[in-house]
């Protein structure tokens, strides 16, 4: 009958380790105005990915551990060489070396030719690398790939950076090549995408043409980025949520520097957030008037909150907005070519395009 009793008290206790995590005082600490005080805790690679995916996350971090990794190399990044060479031994493309509106373009176009639904369509591409190189690089992880499995052509715009240059030397650059191209496509007809300071510029971009009049392109791709800013990244809870996780990088202290800049782009230097030519998400007015607008992070981007943001903007203001989000993925994911959830961005990205282009 004892032993009975002791097996029912110990029953209705609970296993010991679980009555010591119940008993246990929390470790999160909120402040009143909802300040999150979070320990030190581990974080295990998503489960939820391929393998190939798996073994990209934790080079990917441990490479960005490392300053040599990102050092450039003529506009390549060490660390995505080996993406590079991927890329440019799976897919069969060519690429020409013009001059579109006063401004370098790289032209790809598929080596087994463009398809008949893309004759009379063109995609330009504007790279990322933080308005501060990744120029031939990104442009050539973010446009073979398109080029050649969506057979159309892509053109890929050397625009104007930081250091040397600032705002909006850049978007003076697109809409260079862009008029150019309105001469041998209709606009419905001409999308653009790009990833990061790309994917802003993309924003940025589609803003400028509105405000000097130029038609409005048939649809765009806003990747790796959102169309807010902040003086850690894109804004909201992802500045202080995925960098640790997805960038290898600590998170900024809070409360934030009163007289810290709004951004750390020399880029930008002396531009006005709340310009919408900026900061394209300041701007209902702006957002209301964007073509069908394509949105792409992941879960462990730092972009995540802005693109979150920007697309329940856009689709509370009547633009045609898709927004996808790939699990424990991180910033950029899709420049590993191969790898299956890269392959499905990029079917998602042409579909797309295929449905929203003009023929």
């Amino acid at each position: 009958m004892l032993r009975a009793i002791v097996a029912l008290l110990a029953f209705l206790q609970g296993p010991p380790l679980l009555h010591a995590q119940e008993t246990a005082p929390p470790q999160v600490r909120v402040e009143d105005d909802g300040t999150v005080h979070v320990p030190a805790m581990t974080v295990p690679v998503s489960a939820m990915l391929s393998p190939e995916a798996k073994r990209y996350v934790a080079d990917h971090l441990k490479a960005m551990q490392n300053p040599e990794q990102v050092r450039q190399n003529n506009g390549v990044p060490v660390f995505m060489e080996p993406y590079l060479t991927e890329a440019k031994s799976t897919f069969a493309y060519d690429m020409t070396e013009r001059t579109l509106g006063g401004v370098r373009v790289f032209d790809y176009a598929p080596k087994a030719g463009i398809a008949a639904k893309n004759a009379r369509r063109v995609l330009i591409n504007l790279h990322g690398g933080g308005f501060m190189g990744c120029f031939p690089a990104c442009a050539e992880l973010e446009s073979i790939p398109v080029a050649a499995l969506g057979q159309v052509r892509v053109v890929s715009v050397d625009y104007r950076q930081g250091p040397a240059y600032r705002f909006p030397a850049a978007s003076e650059d697109v809409a260079q090549v862009y008029r150019e191209l309105l001469k041998s496509y209709p606009a419905a007809n001409i999308g653009i995408y790009g990833c990061s300071a790309g994917g802003m510029l993309t924003g940025m971009a589609t803003a400028w043409f509105q405000k000097h009049d130029l038609p409005r392109p048939g649809a765009v791709g806003i990747f790796c980025a959102g169309l807010t800013t902040s003086a850690n990244g894109f804004g909201g809870d992802a500045d202080y949520m995925t960098a640790a996780v997805g960038e290898a990088r600590p998170a900024p202290k809070w409360p934030a520097s009163t007289d810290a800049p709004w951004t750390a782009l020399p880029y930008f230097a002396g531009a006005d957030p709340k310009d919408p030519l900026v900061s394209p998400g300041s701007s209902d007015e702006v957002l209301r008037q964007f073509p069908p607008t394509l949105i792409i992070t992941a879960t462990r981007g730092f972009e995540l909150s802005s693109a979150v943001k920007t697309h329940s903007r856009m689709v509370a203001l009547g633009v045609d907005a898709d927004l996808h989000v790939w699990e424990g993925l991180f910033h950029g994911f899709f420049y590993k070519p191969n790898m299956p959830e890269s392959r499905e961005a990029y079917d998602v990205m042409l579909k797309f395009f295929d449905k929203h282009l003009g023929q």
